[in-house]
């Protein structure tokens, strides 16, 4: 890599200017921030990089990584990387390599590279629309079929989302938020938990949820007092970069920070910490989103119908009314589905009052006469399975729906629903026919 025909040489450019379907084009030619840019064209480079990650590979034994600005290289070539790096993989006995691609821009393009690429490619991470309409959703400011109408068409050739989900990796925050403000989710959030609101959308939802440091301790970035001091505040990178263990100083840059010890730290400055800290640990495993994700997180590995049922957003209705699809700041419902199981998800998106509905559940699967007499002869009913409200508050719980608890379903001309009652705000609650 010494070689000067290794790198195109076209020196600094626009990252977003030029065709995607220009292999050549200005984004994939430009250097990178100061990095150098690779020229892949008729030299031994695209060999010689991916020789470096099957070294990494072999010594961290590692079972997949991220590839960052995936689309600042040409199809063929990111093709190629992946084949020869999921090969080196399969021969170490790792046939599951996961290798998952950052595709900045429109979901769209994220959808061309998984396509070009096909098995090469496992996944690619939801930084476009997706990204926006689970944040909005979760906080209440739009209507659910704002997020849930983008996964419908997901479709990996064969009718079926539930398997198109498996190559779609959700994201809420992120380390760059490379469209739309670098705010984190919980910057000016209603209480002290709503970020569990759009966690819980990418747990129990069609997709493989990916949770950035800090998104489950509830990380804003700078306090609110301090931001308008602050250059650049919602357009910088940095401010989604807290510090989880909360250094009392930053390292020099460049190669003045890699000396161990306090001979590598720029004094000068304060260390960004958490909620405005300096020099102290924020990992805070009694922190309210935290207790209530982490036993989230227990519950759908302990049910496959969370992870790989069909997904259905579910309607509602209020005092008698026709069901319809909820609005923004209701109760938001889907069900997922696996063979005749039916999981029934509640997330509150309001962040400040206590919702309720009738929701709508399958109407086949949950009738008398289901196949396997489930309900021993008893009329047809939901299990609660979990509670996020009741994990937070332990053995004082006292609120509706606790675990255990069963919801009837009912029925109302030809439709069968379950009535949900006082979730209290970005509260969750989980259900299931088989319990």
């Amino acid at each position: 890599m010494q070689k000067d025909d290794c790198y195109t040489r076209a020196g600094e450019g626009n990252l977003g200017a030029g065709d995607i379907d220009d292999p050549h084009a200005e984004f994939r030619r430009t250097d990178f921030v100061g990095d150098r840019d690779i020229n892949y064209d008729g030299t031994n480079a695209l060999s010689d990089i991916a020789r470096c990650y099957k070294y990494w590979i072999a010594l961290t034994d590692c079972d997949g990584f991220r590839i960052d600005t995936l689309k600042h290289v040409d199809e063929e070539t990111g093709r190629n990387f992946c084949g020869t790096v999921k090969e080196f993989a399969a021969n170490l006995g790792k046939t599951s390599f996961f290798l998952v691609g950052e595709v900045a821009g429109d979901d769209a393009n994220a959808d061309r590279y998984l396509q070009v690429l096909g098995s090469n490619l496992d996944a690619t991470l939801d930084l476009g629309r997706t990204r926006f309409a689970l944040r909005a959703v979760a906080k209440g400011l739009s209507a659910p079929c704002s997020y849930f109408d983008l996964l419908k068409i997901w479709d990996d050739g064969l009718g079926s989302n539930r398997n198109s989900g498996r190559r779609r990796v959700t994201v809420l925050d992120d380390h760059d938020h490379v469209y739309g403000e670098k705010i984190r989710f919980s910057s000016g959030a209603s209480n002290n938990h709503q970020v569990v609101a759009g966690v819980a959308i990418q747990l129990f939802s069609l997709g493989i949820p990916c949770i950035y440091y800090g998104t489950e301790q509830s990380f804003a970035g700078p306090e609110p007092s301090e931001q308008k001091w602050l250059p650049n505040w919602g357009s910088n990178d940095a401010y989604l970069r807290e510090a989880m263990l909360g250094p009392e100083h930053p390292r020099l840059s460049g190669l003045a920070g890699l000396p161990a010890g306090p001979a590598g730290l720029d004094k000068a400055l304060p260390g960004f910490g958490a909620f405005g800290t300096t020099g102290a640990h924020c990992f805070n495993s009694f922190a309210p989103a935290y207790v209530r994700i982490a036993g989230l997180t227990q519950v759908r590995n302990a049910y496959p119908v969370l992870r790989y049922g069909r997904q259905y957003q579910r309607q509602t209705s209020n005092s008698g009314a026709l069901f319809l699809l909820p609005g923004a700041g209701d109760l938001i419902a889907w069900s997922r589905i696996l063979d005749d199981e039916e999981a029934l998800c509640i997330v509150n998106g309001h962040g400040t009052e206590s919702r309720g509905a009738d929701v709508l559940v399958d109407a086949n699967l949950n009738v008398p006469s289901a196949p396997g007499n489930p309900w021993g002869g008893s009329a047809p009913f939901f299990t609660v399975i979990a509670n996020s409200a009741q994990i937070a508050e332990g053995p004082a719980y006292s609120g509706s729906h606790p675990v255990s608890q069963h919801v009837a379903v009912q029925n109302r001309g030809d439709s069968l629903y379950v009535s949900i009652r006082n979730v209290m705000p970005s509260e969750v609650l989980l259900l299931t026919n088989r319990p």
